[in-house]
């Protein structure tokens, strides 16, 4: 095992006891898919939604979007858009925008190399994905350090071991010891050798865009065609708000909406600092972004899938520096979920964080951050598990906390059942006043699965939880990361499957890679 947290004990205060040291094997609820059995809260009415929708269309109409692609541009002019003869701004007829965004699916499957790891995207489904992109990574024993390959497959293989993380959001940390020009590739087809959950490739210029698409086509073994006909990887388009597409997002756009692959676009607003300080304003500046870009996906080919992407945060006003896991993200997430049931699109939001360590700051934020994304509808939550310092670092703690945490969510999921049984009549009549329901046969009979069980949390009396040494949350996620981690077990891949991606990926780097100079 490489040297990440699976290579060294996690520290344990005297008298703590590592989770590794003969103990079985983690207990953690199976794979599982999760649908929402309860409304998603509505922030404001729907006059005011309709509100913001209208400044989105202002917003498109009268000021526009700069589209640095010049392909991006010439496909939006055909399709019914002005661009601007003196720079590159794009200008969107509001009737042209309702036409393509309405053309988008509202639900979707995303395949997995392993179909049971397979999930359905929209409607009333919720999946979670593990942290992405940070470039840095931390765990008890190593501290905060760059990202590198090693760690980077060690959260690949714990994102696999964790049965609450259902999709891979990206690189779960930054493979930053690799050379740029061909980190995707060592990087997917690891992904692709070391877990069976569905993948995400990031748009970084076309060719990156379909060397990740054919590492999974061998993957999946699946011809061209049969690449066009189902959706095997999703990427996320950041805009670079304010009200601008770059030329690598287009390219990502195109590149994989016209094969049929999941496009989530998802503008970066922070309010204050990229967009108006107001959570109305922010919003409504982020869905005149959203919609330019799933416009130009459906441009591209009707009926592709997309996501509408929310991650519209605020900023501390006295440093600048962004903020998650605040009133207003929520606000701001649930709004942003209202807008993309409006266009009955798949909405996308996050687990997201400010703390610089795992601790109370880190434990709140987070569930600031689950239950905006839960209550605003969120069909993906992407930095499910694992993300801290605002997206600057990938922890391997809180992973095993925030996995936690998406298992009680998805226990909260589950449909509340009303009927004779659950009343309970005859097990309250037999107790009677004054004694107590351990013993009641109603109870035997529901004692194992009566409640969702934790993996941290630690629910034992103060005395006897001293007594067994004070395994604070610190502690006891770095030993859950540990024997996780030991208990991965590599999913089966034909080893002539291997050869073919190994080869492709050895053809690729031989060849040099891509350009990094874009």
């Amino acid at each position: 095992m490489s040297e990440g947290v699976g290579s060294r004990r996690a520290g344990r205060r005297k008298g703590g006891r590592s989770a590794s040291e003969g103990s079985k094997a983690v207990e953690q609820p199976p794979f599982r898919l999760h649908r929402r059995t309860v409304e998603p809260t509505r922030v404001v009415s729907d006059d005011e939604l309709e509100a913001v929708h209208e400044a989105s269309l202002t917003i498109l109409r009268d000021i526009g979007i700069d589209v640095l692609l010049p392909e991006a541009r010439t496909r939006l002019e055909a399709a019914g858009c002005t661009l601007s003869i003196t720079d590159n701004r794009v200008r969107f007829d509001p009737e042209m925008v309702t036409d393509f965004v309405g053309s988008a699916p509202a639900e979707f499957t995303l395949h997995a190399r392993n179909p049971g790891h397979t999930v359905e995207i929209g409607g009333d489904n919720v999946v979670f994905t593990a942290v992405a992109s940070p470039p840095n990574v931390s765990d008890a024993a190593g501290g905060r350090r760059t990202g590198n390959l090693a760690d980077f497959q060690n959260l690949v293989r714990l994102s696999q071991h964790l049965n609450a993380i259902q999709v891979h959001g990206g690189y779960p940390v930054e493979p930053a010891d690799v050379h740029a020009s061909v980190r995707h590739l060592h990087a997917i087809s690891d992904i692709c050798k070391l877990s069976d959950k569905a993948v995400n490739a990031y748009s970084l210029g076309a060719e990156r865009n379909r060397d990740a698409l054919e590492i999974l086509r061998i993957a999946h073994q699946l011809t061209e065609d049969e690449v066009d006909e189902n959706t095997i990887v999703h990427t996320v388009i950041n805009t670079s708000s304010p009200l601008r597409l770059d030329e690598p997002m287009c390219t990502g756009i195109i590149e994989y909406a016209s094969r049929n692959q999941a496009v989530i676009v998802t503008p970066f607003t922070l309010a204050g600092a990229m967009a108006p300080v107001t959570v109305a304003g922010a919003v409504a500046q982020q869905n005149a972004e959203a919609l330019a870009g799933i416009c130009l996906a459906q441009v591209v080919r009707r009926g592709a899938p997309v996501l509408y992407g929310g991650f519209t945060s605020n900023v501390d006003m006295k440093s600048g520096s962004p903020a998650f896991g605040t009133p207003e993200f929520m606000q701001a997430a649930m709004l942003g979920g209202q807008l993309a049931r409006r266009y009955e699109i798949p909405y996308r939001s996050s687990n997201v964080n400010a703390a610089n360590a795992v601790d109370a700051q880190a434990g709140y934020e987070s569930v600031f951050s689950l239950w905006g994304a839960i209550m605003g509808g969120a069909n993906l939550v992407f930095h499910g598990a694992g993300w801290l310092e605002g997206g600057l670092r990938a922890s391997y703690e809180k992973m095993v906390l925030d996995a936690d945490l998406i298992n009680m969510v998805a226990a909260w999921l589950q449909p509340l059942v009303v009927d004779d049984a659950t009343l309970a009549i005859e097990a309250i009549a037999e107790v009677g006043p004054g004694g107590h329901f351990f013993g009641v046969q109603h109870t035997q009979d529901r004692y194992r699965n009566a409640f969702y069980a934790p993996m941290v949390s630690d629910w034992r009396n103060f005395e006897s939880w001293d007594e067994a040494g004070a395994p604070t949350a610190d502690i006891k996620t770095a030993e859950l990361a540990t024997q996780l981690l030991a208990e991965y077990q590599q999913p089966a891949m034909d080893e002539a499957v291997r050869e073919e991606i190994d080869a492709f990926v050895e053809r690729r780097v031989a060849e040099g890679g891509v350009k990094t100079d874009f």
